[in-house]
């Protein structure tokens, strides 16, 4: 370790040596008289960019008001012009109309009268027009007899008679606006003259120059179209149309009227100005609309033409603004603010290029503090495997030589101290593991296995761990048990060992804080706990709920032994339907079964309930902070260190899960996570079932049996333990109600046997009479036929020896079932109790103890290379107890020697850190061999001695104190079959060996 950080100093060293060299030569620092010569060109360069986006904004701003002008002037142009032709259409079909009914038709449909009273009607179609008037067409020679028909005399527009003319043209009809033009001359003016004649000769439309009209003295226009006769042929010429015409139909537009009610229908009309021109003499234009000399905004002007539909008369229309364009202070805004922008910036640039010079130290600084911190971190990882190492070595040689000093014959009081020497041991060996097991998840070298096991029996040698200590806490007994769910997997896949951590700690947590009370330990579907809490909270709601029930045992809270428990929701309501939902069993079972192929993972819902001292409120929101306990006297009165619950956090987190908790002080804590596990496949869980047949007897199944109890938690556990062995159990309340229902199922009449065991709870038998018992018991004769009484059991989790002679005398089996219960514990017990065998079958517990050990490990020859002399004699002493031929090497280079092929060794235990060659180099070396020589013998040459092996390949596994860098794959890597951390125990010893030695059978000398 001393070598490797004087490299990373070095490293630093010359990384700070080779910044600092160019730390001069930067260009801010060579270029630094400039820095003021460059703020003033920066302030220049700004002014200068400022006025170019002013004046580029006000060109933008001014060119947007020119479009929107020449928008709305187009606008009200078309507007104008459409208005205008609509006009003039009107006046067209209204000349066709005298021309067809005045003409066409003898006797004429059209007088005066009848002119005036359409015209009126129709006006509103003609919007623009003040009035229309018709005027006949009259030759000089048919003047006289004109003027006598109508009875007045032709006139001029001067109200004259009109002096003799070729022609002429009076107004004979007309709207009642204009009524006062009738008898007038429309030729007796010389411009109008010229308009008559100019629409006879082309037959379309003809517009007059502006002038005042009479009544309203407005500027306006006459239009003026031809009235024909007769049909005109196609393409006439003039002389045909001169000689058709019969008269003129005009009519006055008052423009003025026009365009101002067009500009009041426009929003926006007060914005610009309006003039309308008649542009026909373009050196003379006559405005029509608007005055000549307005103000107004004259830089900006935009002319828009007009088209009445007269080809020889020309109009515009001339728009301006209203009011002179104002500031444009969005661009003079804009500008400044970039300005002062650019002076910021300019500012910051300085100052950055000031203070450049500390910055690059600072940085340069930072590099080497980032060196030395990742050297630090090295060194941490290091200083964790080296101080696992160093503490677990003479821990191993401590606990070692105490299992092989207890193997001795001892007195009382000899292995009395060696017993507590060795738990001391396995104390600090325990800390050690969660102090590292913390170091490993914040390093992130903490991986979780996936491999097949039982949960429920996980959950069996939990509770055997804390037995001894909830028996015998306090003044009362305190209740441990544990159910799990018929619809929960029997096979999941997942970590066993970090699973099997997360209980015992929170189950040791329960134990350490709970003086009376129960434990209660429950496993359940998450999916379906979540379901059923609803369904509670709304029947609690409701008014559904029984906890305040009184039981038989004078309690008030129906929970595993009566006392209140923290978390309201796990009730016996709840409690029922999670596990013994009898309706639903055999559909369950189908659909459990349908969803294990449907579905790959599994989740479960484990929550841990007990009846302690609960957490303080102002405690619960660190209890997940590592090394934080409640208070400073928790540790002192309970001891332990706080860091169980955060490695469970963490862990539980790593199963794809979550931790939480609900605590009462004094009342107790509920802590409940939930955890994500594969299920097995259908092949492998029958597999995984034949390994496992003699898990559990079987000889139970079948039986009947009735629970005698009284507080209906504690019974329902009971039956979850009865029936895994294949009991067919029903629940009574008292032993009064057991009996009835016995003698109701051994009836003659119903064709029904009795049950064969009664276990009865000591609390329902301690609060019954004694000799109604024995009457009881004894008086099982119905119809006259003698049955055969069922055997009495009784279940305690405490049984003095006053009591024990007492239940036997009452009938009881000598045989007492002591709680936590546990299904191979029950299964010993009723095998006395019923006579079928003391011969236990071999469980987990005993495939792990020392007599299977010794099957598999009798007449191996081991090689164990240590470095360390004690941890070779440890080592050598546990591998010996077992029947092992042990052979000692003391460095890798060693066990090379004796490794040489051919060789007899069956294993090798290989210590990983060594001097000269450590673990993982020598496995190297060896498998090298191991490699050339299966060559050579595939190849048709083996060496000298190898003919009885068809391949060589030595197990070797990794014997190692160093738990942070050791992991299963590291040794998977160099070449090595698993590993055993020190200070290993029995059953990590099988497990280690199990895979690579078969039992043999062990003659009983």
């Amino acid at each position: 370790m001393g070598p490797k950080m004087q490299s990373h100093h070095s490293v630093a060293v010359r990384l700070n040596e080779q910044q600092g060299t160019k730390r001069g030569y930067t260009f801010i620092q060579a270029n630094r008289a400039w820095l003021p010569k460059f703020l003033i060109f920066w302030i220049m360069l700004m002014a200068v960019f400022s006025n170019f986006i002013y004046k580029k904004m006000d060109a933008a701003n001014k060119e947007r008001r020119e479009e929107v002008l020449v928008s709305m002037c187009d606008q009200r142009a078309r507007m104008l012009q459409d208005q205008f032709s609509v006009s003039v259409n009107h006046v067209h079909a209204l000349a066709i109309l005298v021309s067809t009914f005045h003409y066409f038709k003898n006797p004429s449909a059209i007088d005066q009268e009848t002119f005036a009273e359409y015209t009126a009607r129709t006006a509103f179609e003609r919007p623009l027009l003040s009035g229309v008037a018709y005027a006949q067409r009259v030759t000089n020679s048919e003047r006289e007899r004109f003027e006598k028909q109508h009875g007045w005399t032709i006139k001029t527009m001067e109200r004259e008679a009109s002096p003799i003319r070729d022609e002429y043209a009076p107004v004979i009809f007309s709207q009642e606006t204009v009524s006062y033009i009738e008898s007038l001359d429309m030729m007796s003016g010389e411009e109008d003259r010229e308009n008559i004649l100019r629409a006879r000769a082309t037959g379309k439309a003809v517009l007059t120059s502006p002038f005042r009209l009479l009544g309203s003295h407005h500027l306006g226009v006459v239009l003026t179209f031809p009235v024909y006769k007769s049909k005109l042929p196609p393409n006439p010429t003039v002389e045909q149309r001169t000689e058709a015409t019969a008269g003129y139909l005009g009519g006055a537009f008052d423009v003025e009227s026009l365009v101002e009610n067009l500009l009041g229908q426009l929003a926006g009309n007060q914005a610009i100005l309006v003039n309308v021109y008649d542009i026909t003499n373009s050196s003379d234009p006559l405005i029509m609309y608007g005055h000549q000399y307005q103000e107004g905004d004259m830089s900006l002007l935009h002319e828009s033409k007009l088209d009445f539909g007269d080809p020889f008369r020309k109009h515009q229309m001339i728009c301006r603004y209203h009011q002179k364009e104002p500031t444009s202070w969005t661009s003079l805004t804009t500008a400044f603010l970039f300005f002062v922008i650019g002076l910021l910036v300019g500012y910051i640039l300085y100052g950055a290029a000031i203070h450049i010079v500390k910055v690059e130290d600072d940085f340069h600084e930072m590099q080497e503090l980032k060196v030395r911190a990742e050297a630090a971190d090295v060194a941490k990882s290091q200083f964790l495997a080296t101080v696992s190492h160093e503490i677990r070595t003479p821990m191993n040689g401590i606990l070692g030589m105490l299992a092989l000093l207890l193997d001795t014959e001892l007195s009382s009081t000899q292995r009395d101290y060696a017993q507590t020497a060795q738990a001391c041991g396995k104390a600090l060996i325990t800390l050690i593991n969660e102090v590292l097991d913390r170091a490993k998840i914040e390093a992130g070298k903490l991986e979780l296995e996936a491999v097949p096991f039982n949960l429920r029996s996980i959950l069996d040698d939990v509770l055997s761990l804390f037995s001894e200590k909830s028996r015998h806490k306090g003044l009362e007994e305190v209740k441990l048990a544990v159910s799990v769910s018929d619809k929960v997997p029997e096979m999941v896949i997942g970590d066993p060992g970090r699973f099997r951590q997360i209980i015992t700690n929170l189950v040791g947590n329960s134990v350490k804080f709970t003086e009376q009370g129960h434990i209660f330990v429950q496993v359940h579907l998450a999916e379906n706990a979540k379901a059923l809490m609803d369904a509670k909270a709304e029947t609690c709601l409701n008014g559904g709920s029984e906890e305040g029930l009184v039981s038989n045992g004078g309690c008030q809270f129906r929970t595993l032994s009566g006392c209140q428990a923290a978390d309201d929701q796990n009730c016996w309501d709840r409690f029922k339907h999670l596990i013994f939902d009898e309706e639903l069993r055999s559909d369950a079972s189908n659909v459990t079964a349908v969803t294990s192929e449907a579905s790959e993972k599994v989740t479960l819902m484990v929550s841990v309930e007990d009846t302690g001292i609960g957490i303080p409120l102002r405690a619960q929101g660190r209890v997940f902070t590592p090394f934080m306990q409640a208070d400073s006297s928790t540790s002192r009165n309970y001891g332990g260190t706080g860091i169980g619950l955060s490695i469970s956090k963490c862990l539980v987190e790593l199963m794809g899960g979550q931790i939480k908790f609900i605590s009462r002080p004094q009342i107790g804590s509920t802590f409940s996570f939930t955890a994500n596990f594969g299920r097995c496949k259908k092949n492998a869980l029958s597999d995984l079932k034949k390994s496992n047949s003699d898990d559990l007897p079987t000889v139970f199944r079948g039986l009947k049996a009735i629970v005698v109890d009284g507080r209906t938690v504690r019974a329902t556990v009971t039956m979850y333990h009865l029936k895994r062995l294949g009991i067919l159990v029903e629940v009574a309340s008292s032993i009064k109600m057991a009996v009835a229902v016995s003698g109701k199922n051994g009836s003659l009449t119903s064709g029904g046997n009795p049950p064969d065991l009664i276990l009865v709870e000591k609390d329902s038998w301690v609060s019954e009479d004694d000799a109604g018992l024995n009457l009881r018991l004894l008086d099982w004769k119905p119809n006259g036929h003698t049955l055969k009484l069922p055997k009495m059991v009784l279940l305690a989790t405490n049984i003095s020896s006053a009591e024990f002679d007492k239940a036997k005398a009452a009938g009881f089996a000598d045989t007492v079932i002591m709680k936590p219960l546990r299904a191979s514990m029950v299964a010993a017990c009723l095998q006395q109790v019923l006579g079928l065998g003391k011969k236990r079958q071999q469980g987990k517990d005993m495939l792990n103890g020392p007599s299977f050990l010794q099957s598999l490990l009798c007449g191996k020859k081991i090689l164990v290379v240590d470095d360390n002399r004690v941890n070779r004699r440890v080592a050598a002493g546990a591998l010996k107890k077992f029947g092992a031929d042990v052979e000692c090497a003391e460095s890798g280079k060693a066990a090379l020697q004796l490794l040489q092929l051919p060789h007899n060794f069956d294993a090798c235990f290989m210590d990983i850190q060594m001097p000269e060659m450590d673990g993982f180099e020598a496995t190297r070396r060896i498998r090298q061999v191991e490699r050339k020589a299966n060559e050579q013998m595939n190849g048709g040459c083996s060496p000298e001695g190898a003919a009885a092996k068809s391949e060589w390949h030595l197990p070797i596994l990794a014997m190692t104190a160093d738990v942070i860098h050791a992991t299963y794959d590291e040794c998977l890597k160099f070449g090595m079959d698993g590993y055993v951390s020190k200070p290993f125990e029995e059953e990590n010893l099988y497990q280690a060996v199990a895979k690579f030695f078969q039992s043999k059978p062990i003659s009983d000398s």
